[in-house]
């Protein structure tokens, strides 16, 4: 039998609903039509597996936090197998929703059509009815020129956007700032505008990092921001300094850039991907305990910046 998953009728229902529900958030989100007061909020759950957390206990945390589901890190040696994805993401996501949560959104490794389990993952995706899945990180390499590896990149895009228009989703390229002598393309917004221009963003789209952004732009952030919204998709969030990187949620910049105030005014109701980043356990106890904590602390923030943001 071809590699492919074989639905139920219930499946296949509950799958294609939630599929057009989130084809419908990824027009607004591009178009910025609309507003929603409590947008969907997904914990990114790497940070749930080096907690040493279970596929159960995360769910519970999520329950217990009142978040909307997980975003799942989908690669090797992270909350997901590749190689199990058919059994683990669904069961994960089984989990979930019998807390009243899903997987709303996946991260992974993928690079190209044929990066290993690449098939199985996107299919997988599909048939929970997630819309978002990340790309793997674009580290700048010695061998090319930058626009060398742009355009390698764009190609490697080309042919995901064309499984994208079969299967029904959207690939996101994240802008990251650098680690130690690690560069990502990308990273650099003027580079992710190249990367995405001329891409449909129903096909491939930008997970926006305002936090990455600011390090590697500080007050130029917004200029880069403009050039990359109409291929917004999803944000991505944690809290920001630039001389102390990531801290806890309301002691970084973040909240003081304007950038909630904007995406307001763009009328942005695409989801949140929440990145618990900073050293979260008192006194090195990285317990599920001092996790749910901090995840709480960082949604409040979160929600407070959201809901205070101005629309004019």
């Amino acid at each position: 039998m071809r590699e492919g998953i074989g639905l139920s009728r219930r499946r296949f229902l509950v799958g294609t609903g939630l599929l057009a529900s989130w084809a419908g958030v990824a027009v607004r989100s591009r178009l910025f039509g609309g507003r929603s007061e409590k947008a969907p909020v997904y914990l990114f759950d790497k940070v749930c597996v080096q907690a040493g957390l279970s596929l159960e206990e995360t769910a519970a945390l999520v329950e217990a936090t009142g978040l909307e589901g997980v975003d799942c890190a989908v690669r090797p040696g992270d909350r997901i197998e590749p190689a199990r994805v058919r059994e683990d993401l669904v069961r994960y996501d089984r989990l979930l929703r019998d807390r009243g949560a899903r997987v709303g959104l996946v991260t992974t490794a993928i690079l190209d059509t044929d990066s290993p389990h690449a098939r199985a993952i996107l299919e997988t995706v599909r048939e929970l009815g997630v819309r978002f899945y990340r790309v793997g990180f674009l580290r700048v390499g010695p061998d090319a020129a930058v626009d060398e590896q742009l355009r390698r990149v764009r190609e490697s895009l080309a042919r995901l956007a064309e499984w994208n228009r079969e299967l029904g989703l959207c690939a996101l390229v994240q802008n990251h700032s650098p680690t130690g002598r690690t560069r990502y393309l990308g990273g650099d917004l003027g580079e992710l505008a190249a990367l995405v221009e001329g891409f449909s963003p129903t096909e491939v789209a930008v997970a926006f990092d305002p936090g990455h952004a600011l390090l590697v732009h500080g007050e130029g952030w917004l200029e880069g921001f403009e050039r990359l919204r109409e291929h917004l998709g999803v944000v991505y969030v944690k809290d920001t300094d630039r001389r102390r990187r990531f801290v806890p949620f309301g002691e970084g910049e973040l909240g003081r850039m304007g950038f909630f105030d904007r995406l307001r005014r763009l009328g942005y109701d695409g989801p949140f991907s929440l990145h618990i980043e900073y050293d979260w356990g008192r006194e090195g106890r990285r317990t599920r305990s001092e996790l749910e904590t901090a995840v709480g602390r960082s949604l409040d923030v979160l929600r407070r910046w959201w809901e205070g943001a101005r629309t004019s």
